[in-house]
């Protein structure tokens, strides 16, 4: 389970300097020369993460008391590191999409910025070998936040193997037909997506089958899909739904299941497919993992969650694939359907990294100010980088991972601004490998807007966009209308269906809130006499 990050004795001081916005003042000494290159850098294997080093008492931030002024507290030093567990989630972006859609604004809480930033294409340099590369990069912001750049921090894994080369999958389907899952683009999408899978999985692959209302049943023990397609293809169309939304009866029938069918040197996982609205037995999601912990941890079994729906239960959704080693995506039609179980299958089957974690050291010499943007519920304790039992998150082939940085340089700033480093454990041997990349203030003096980096452009838009749908106030933040009109010509210069879908995403969330002001009080029939 992931260690919540432990409070220790500077929180009043951050507290009294404004939160995540950490403020430090300048240190002495030679500045490096500006670094002009981002990207992969050091020999894989442990490597220390730049220190962040201590401040004097009177380069503390405003607010805080040092011991000269009579105050015995200790008083800690600005934090120069910023930590977290990576995600490769998705699904709060295909959520948001679907309810745009339909005519509705999401729920400022189902609105994870990051999930919106990793549902694209980036560009990054990809390594050679099994683990990560290392790609930093940024733009100054401009435009109102002339001081404040983003600094993006992209971690990419190898591309999959061939479909034939991949070790066996066993995959156990865990599939909701309760009554919720009638509605259409539920159950219907699901046995669809069980069938797109079907057909693409190989003869040596195994599944079962298992099925979920107010009790769990087991409609198909582990087969092998050689001979079998027509006996797994049966079992799907049977599907009907019934009554009640037991997830913890279906993700524990599920496990036993797969336990009793693991094997081994394959890729053992559980496939959750469901609209997450658990109203029968258990519904807190720690206390559903804590019933097959021992399944996780001694058989290595990954949870991949697929989320349906108009009504959608994001947070036990993601909160099950969190802390069940996995991940988590969300279909809204066939066509995602296919994205998912045909285009990303050995992304969603293989895993390249277990317990990856990521850790970006700010030089307090050029970095005034800065902001992780989204991966609240992913944030790791910096003490805790290195310590391999603190869970970290589960990548596979073909991954990337994007942490996007506002970032506010000191006047005059030149030279190194941060070093990001990633760590992770190899699958098979659970030995532990870092990889480093770093950036410097000539690398991020681009503007954003007027710069040659259209992934870059496309990341910004899609974090922005996240931001204002939850109410935030990054600096530099477009509006909607200034957004829809970024994307839709980034759409056009990267030929990306993806960026069009998003643009058009942007102009739907515009059009309903310039509806919401411009609705007249009353019954929306003009003035009343």
């Amino acid at each position: 389970m992931q260690r919540l990050t432990r409070t220790h004795q500077g929180a009043l001081v951050l507290l009294l300097a404004g939160g995540m916005l950490l403020t430090g003042c300048g240190g002495s000494g030679n500045e490096s020369a500006a670094d002009k290159t981002s990207g992969s850098g050091g020999p894989r294997g442990v490597q220390p993460a730049p220190a962040a080093p201590s401040a004097a008492p009177e380069q503390q931030e405003d607010g805080a008391q040092s011991k000269e002024d009579g105050d015995t507290r200790e008083v800690a030093p600005p934090d120069y590191l910023s930590t977290f567990a990576l995600d490769v989630d998705t699904a709060s972006y295909g959520y948001a999409r679907r309810l745009l859609g339909d005519g509705k604004m999401p729920a400022s809480e189902t609105v994870r910025p990051e999930e919106f930033v990793n549902s694209f294409r980036q560009g990054y340099e990809r390594p050679k070998g099994n683990g990560f590369s290392v790609n930093v990069d940024g733009a100054a912001v401009g435009a109102g936040a002339a001081d404040w750049s983003l600094v993006r921090v992209g971690l990419a894994t190898g591309a999959a193997t061939d479909a034939g080369e991949r070790p066996p999958a066993a995959l156990t389907f865990v599939v909701d037909i309760s009554g919720s899952m009638a509605e259409p683009g539920r159950l219907d999408l699901a046995k669809k997506s069980l069938g797109i899978l079907t057909d693409e999985l190989r003869d040596d692959d195994s599944v079962s089958l298992v099925t979920f209302s107010g009790e769990a049943e087991t409609r198909l023990a582990m087969t092998r899909l050689g001979g079998n397609r027509t006996k797994i293809r049966d079992a799907v169309d049977e599907l009907e739904p019934a009554d009640s939304t037991n997830v913890a009866a279906g993700v524990e029938r599920g496990y036993d299941e797969a336990v009793k069918g693991h094997r081994k040197g394959a890729n053992n996982r559980v496939v959750l497919l469901s609209d997450a609205l658990a109203n029968t037995g258990e519904t807190d999601a720690d206390a559903i993992l804590e019933r097959i912990g021992d399944a996780r941890k001694e058989f290595g079994i990954t949870l991949f969650g697929v989320g349906v729906g108009s009504d959608y239960g994001d947070a036990l959704m993601e909160r099950l694939t969190n802390k069940g080693d996995g991940n988590t995506t969300y279909v809204g039609d066939e066509t995602q359907a296919r994205k998912v179980f045909v285009d990303q299958l050995p992304a969603h089957v293989e895993l390249r990294a277990r317990d990856a974690k990521a850790q970006v050291s700010f030089d307090r010499k050029t970095v005034k100010q800065f902001k992780l943007i989204g991966y609240e519920n992913r944030k790791v304790a910096d003490e805790d980088f290195r310590d391999d039992s603190v869970d970290g998150g589960e990548v596979g082939p073909g991954h990337t991972v994007t942490a996007l940085y506002a970032v506010r340089l000191r006047d005059g700033a030149s030279g190194h601004v941060a070093t990001a480093t990633v760590r992770w454990l190899d699958p098979k041997t659970r030995k532990a490998y870092e990889e480093t990349g770093s950036v410097g203030t000539g690398a991020i003096d681009d503007r954003l807007w007027g710069g040659d980096n259209p992934r870059l452009q496309v990341t910004a838009v899609a974090a922005y966009f996240a931001d204002v749908l939850r109410g935030g106030d990054l600096p530099g933040t477009p509006t909607l209308a200034e957004l829809a009109t970024r994307a839709g010509k980034l759409a056009d210069s990267t030929e990306d269906s993806s960026v069009a879908k998003l643009a058009t995403a942007i102009e739907q969330a515009e059009g309903m809130r310039s509806g919401d002001e411009e609705k007249p009080a009353g019954d929306g029939e003009g003035e009343l006499g």
